[in-house]
């Protein structure tokens, strides 16, 4: 009987403690919006598991058609947060590409998760050019194939313009040789047509998180030939992104709400079973709609580049091991430099106290502490120094460098001389 009356005592307590949780949010209902991507997972599993709820949270999921109606809803208010590309609110608040728009990014909802994918066509003309190269996933293949005139202008989809997909895309094609404004040409699809497109023959190849890439080539639509892992290993995805309005007048819903979606993306991490578990969830028409057995594919420790062979790939999606979920100031600058790199800023801006405005750690980290999350010692790190975050082509991103990594990029199109861009940024961070 005493266990018994303790556990009464103790379902009270709880409660108790959670009555009071919900009394402290300031807005309970909350529309959040995603894309279906596997790499919504941390939303969907807080959603799905009760961690929302948990933490006084009434949240509705919205499924949204493209990154462009992500922006624009974010803009004027009509979801209340939103999965986000990496760079997207630092677009916003600097008014690149779209209105201006304050916004914050509270956390990140992992790390890697993208890949570039080809059509076979394209594939077997890269395998022609140079074997050893597309095996290696390098696009000097790609730039062979540009060079002989097979095939014509190659087309090649991405998902949004300021967006993780279109950096990593330009990327990998300048450190093979291709100048991606003048080799090919580059088109904005959104995530769940991108599969269509390329079996219809508008795109040959495409960037773009997953289960997308896995499905073009479980369909013997497509090869991938690189992943975002390889790319940047441990590299950004996407966040969590509010308005900086909301942010502010909502603190402890704020809070609440990144404390729900850490604790997903510790159970997403914490194993296999739940991974696969949340594959089921995600395929359901309400959420990425797609075959269990191709979102498996990426979620539970394999990788299937070409179709009936899986590499072992564990760390392809990271939800909330390895301080995953931390907004790294260094993260945003990256994107930043990008935005600078291929031409979409035209003026010089002090690039850390925008990324300080937008990418918000202090947040996260009052929130990590109510859950036990473990927190970096800085959010400024060097990115590809170790061996575990290093970029393909062995570059290192140093923010106390950015401007000379910027202007020494192989291949690029800035708007803004490197003697403006240094003039405002000669701060230094620890």
């Amino acid at each position: 009987m005493k266990g018994l009356n303790f556990l009464g005592k103790s379902v009270v307590l709880l409660s108790l403690a959670a009555s009071i949780a919900m009394a402290a949010v300031e807005k309970k209902d909350i529309k959040i919006g995603f894309i279906p991507l596997t790499d919504c997972a941390a939303l969907v599993i807080a959603k799905e598991k009760g961690f929302f709820a948990k933490h006084g949270l009434n949240v509705e999921l919205s499924k949204e058609a493209s990154w462009a109606n992500v922006r624009d809803k974010m803009t004027v208010g009509e979801l209340d947060a939103s999965h986000m590309l990496a760079a997207m609110p630092i677009a916003s608040t600097l008014g690149v590409g779209s209105t201006q728009k304050n916004m914050v990014a509270l956390m990140a909802l992992g790390q890697n998760g993208d890949a570039i994918t080809v059509s076979n066509k394209m594939y077997d003309a890269m395998m022609a050019a140079d074997p050893i190269a597309t095996k290696k996933g390098s696009a000097v293949a790609l730039k062979k194939v540009i060079t002989t005139k097979k095939i014509g202008v190659p087309e090649f989809g991405m998902t949004f313009p300021t967006g993780t997909h279109n950096y990593h895309l330009r990327y990998w094609m300048a450190a093979g040789g291709v100048d991606p404004d003048v080799d090919v040409a580059l088109k904005v699809v959104p995530p769940p047509q991108m599969v269509a497109n390329m079996t219809a023959g508008n795109i040959d190849g495409f960037c773009v998180g997953e289960p997308w890439g896995q499905r073009a080539v479980m369909g013997n639509i497509g090869k991938v030939v690189i992943t975002g892992y390889q790319l940047w290993e441990n590299g950004p995805e996407k966040v969590l992104g509010v308005q900086k309005e909301f942010a502010d007048k909502y603190p402890e819903t704020t809070k609440q709400m990144i404390e729900a979606v850490i604790e997903a993306g510790m159970w997403l991490d914490a194993s296999w079973n739940n991974r696969k578990e949340a594959s089921k969830i995600l395929s359901s028409k309400a959420y990425v709609n797609a075959p269990t057995d191709v979102i498996d594919n990426s979620m539970t420790g394999t990788y299937m580049f070409t179709n009936g062979i899986n590499t072992p790939m564990p760390n392809f999606n990271v939800f909330g091991k390895k301080q995953a979920l931390y907004p790294y100031y260094s993260h945003g600058l990256w994107q930043v430099s990008q935005m600078v790199r291929w031409g979409q800023l035209d003026h010089a801006i002090d690039m850390k106290k925008t990324v300080e405005n937008v990418y918000r750690p202090d947040l996260f980290a009052k929130a990590a502490k109510e859950v036990n999350y473990p927190l970096p010692v800085t959010g400024w790190k060097i990115e590809g120094k170790t061996a575990d975050n290093k970029f393909m082509d062995g570059l290192v991103f140093d923010p106390n460098k950015v401007v000379d990594y910027i202007y020494s990029t192989p291949i690029k199109h800035p708007k803004i001389t490197k003697e403006a861009l240094a003039k405002v940024n000669k701060w230094k961070v620890k």
